[in-house]
């Protein structure tokens, strides 16, 4: 019930600095590292350095279980404006309960990639880092878990509007969780 508190307020807090971003003057009380609003409403914000933030909206578990629950998830990410391997890469860091109502946390760094150019605002997106809080009779839900930490490679694939965007990531071959969120500047 806390988390899913905590994830209430940061979706409120970045709702009202979204609105808040969409007046005609600059951001003045929010100090100069903000941008204006020219610079916000850029056709191609992902091109810079930026966070993004974004929650679960639904988890899909391919092989129902009475045991899976609905993850609640609050993730950060940090885009840097630097390619490898023709890709964005970038680091970040998500916190959510598991499909056993554990919490859990995975610390990532990854690759994004646009690979319609006439179609930017799709990407696909590759992440790979350390997952930690499968534990007790669920530890073996994750393959080499033996420590409590096991390595994750996670797949998605996305579709931003502007600053909002979505995604669908693919948990291994279990289920499939679809997010939304949005770039901050």
């Amino acid at each position: 019930m806390l988390l899913r508190s905590i994830l209430a307020a940061v979706a409120l807090a970045c709702a009202a600095l979204a609105h808040a971003q969409t007046a005609q003057e600059p951001f003045g009380s929010l100090g100069d590292a903000w941008a204006t609003k020219a610079q916000w409403n850029a056709p191609e914000p992902w091109r810079t350095d930026h966070w993004y933030f974004q929650t679960a909206v639904y988890t899909w578990h391919f092989h129902p279980d009475d045991k899976h629950k609905q993850s609640v998830a609050l993730d950060t990410t940090y885009l840097f404006d630097e390619r490898w391997l023709e890709g964005q890469w970038f680091v970040g860091l998500g916190l959510f309960t598991n499909s056993f109502g554990q919490f859990s946390q995975y610390l990532y760094g990854g690759l994004k990639w646009r690979p319609i150019a006439e179609h930017q605002p799709f990407y696909v997106k590759l992440s790979a880092g350390v997952l930690h809080g499968y534990s007790g009779e669920y530890q073996d839900k994750i393959p080499f878990n033996s420590s409590g930490f096991a390595p994750a490679i996670v797949p998605s694939v996305g579709y931003c509007w502007v600053r909002y965007c979505t995604e669908a990531v693919v948990l291994g071959g279990n289920a499939m969780m679809f997010m939304i969120g949005m770039t901050m500047p």
